[in-house]
Formats: structure tokens, sequence, C-alpha cells
């Protein structure tokens, strides 16, 4: 007689891959859709409303999930847990790139929302997406919002944007000293430049800037910047 077949007693395992092509996509029909979203978001001077989802932003991003768990720990009534969040200071298009990365891990980004995106991404501790913006914007460097991105690098600590914003104004700087992000830099955004020994300019045109710099400043401020003769 034949014996039965050995059970064993434990199985082989292992991890079989999906699509993940295929997830994203799924994800991607979830965004500012309205079908069971338990968030919303009232974004910019437009006042956009946006649908979201609280699991999907709180395993995204910590700051998302203090924000949340805040809010059922503060609210009073279950009125209270549908209360719009207010984000009145972001461009609804910046908010949507935010959103479209937490959902898809993919993010579209353009030359007028890429630092706007990564100012959003430091804040909302979105490592991740902070060195995609960081990227692009380095190959993407322009003349005119090569001090713009400069003074993101320096705000938000970001070394290696700073150097090629650095090396891109060392080259250009003729041109760029024109420009109104050259006059919009902060004392310490305009103070990485002036250190450099490399810039492609001569003294007086970098002076006369400086000038124009600091009297744009000064009233800015209401109260006059001193510069050395």
């Amino acid at each position: 007689m034949a014996r039965p077949p050995v059970i064993p007693k434990f199985a082989d395992q292992g991890l079989l891959q999906g699509n993940s092509c295929s997830l994203s996509d799924s994800l991607r029909g979830l965004i500012d859709n309205p079908q069971f979203s338990d968030v919303k978001f009232v974004v910019g001077k437009e006042r956009k409303v946006v649908h979201a989802h609280r699991c999907i932003l709180a395993c995204r991003s910590k700051v998302f999930s203090r924000m949340f768990i805040q809010q059922f720990q503060e609210a009073k009534t279950p009125e209270e847990l549908h209360i719009p969040y207010v984000l009145s200071d972001m461009h609804p298009e910046v908010f949507m790139a935010i959103i479209e990365y937490l959902y898809t891990d993919n993010v579209s980004l353009n030359n007028i929302i890429a630092l706007e995106v990564l100012t959003s991404a430091v804040e909302y501790g979105l490592h991740d997406l902070r060195k995609r913006c960081v990227e692009f914007t380095s190959q993407t460097l322009t003349v005119e919002i090569a001090c713009e991105a400069l003074q993101a690098a320096v705000t938000y600590g970001q070394t290696d944007l700073k150097q090629t914003c650095m090396a891109f104004i060392e080259t250009f700087a003729k041109e760029i000293i024109k420009t109104q992000s050259f006059r919009e830099l902060s004392d310490l955004g305009l103070l990485s430049i002036l250190k450099s020994d490399q810039l492609m300019i001569d003294e007086m045109p970098l002076i006369q800037a400086v000038r124009e710099w600091a009297h744009v400043n000064s009233v800015s401020l209401c109260c006059p910047i001193q510069l050395a003769s």
C-alpha cells in the first residue's frame, strides 16, 4: 500500500511582487475624489476645495498624522472632525503636487512651482520629494530663478542645491544681478554670492547692484541699510 504524502509542517513563504504601476494608477483615481473622502482642504486665495483621505496622508507624512491626531483629540463633537483645513498661503497647484506625490509616489513639476513644492516638502517632512525638487531645480536653472533657488537652498539648508546655484550664478553673474530675484535675496543669500571669488563680472556693476539691493530692502524694511564704501 502506498504511503500518503507527508504534509510539511512549515510551508515555504515568499513575497510575490505585484505591479506597482497598477497600484499607483488606482490610487491616482482617488486624488481629489469626494467618494470615501474623510478630510477636506481649502487651498489658496482661490479657496479651492480638495478632497483627501486621512489614512493615505497620515501613513505618508508624520506631519499630517500629527495634524489628524490633534484634531481627533481636540474635537468635542463629530461635526468638528469634518471642519476643513484652510491653507490660505499655499497655491492650489503646489498642494495638488504634494497630494499627487503622497498618493502615487510621483510628482509633476515645472519651474513655476518647483521651489514652492520644495518648501512644502520640507514643512511636511517629505524627504524623498525634497530630493526630487532639488534635482529638478538643479537641472532646470535659469537666469530668472537662480537667486530664488539660492534663497531656498540657504533657507532650508540644501547644500547640494546651493553649490549648483552658486556655480550657475558665478557663470551668469552679469545677467543675474539685473533680475528681480537678485533684489529679493535675503542678506544671507546675498552674502553667499559676495563671498565668491569666481564671479564673472566686473567690480563696479556688482557694487551698483548691491546698492540697488540695499535700497529695495531698506524700503521694504522701512529702515536704511548701511553699506561700506
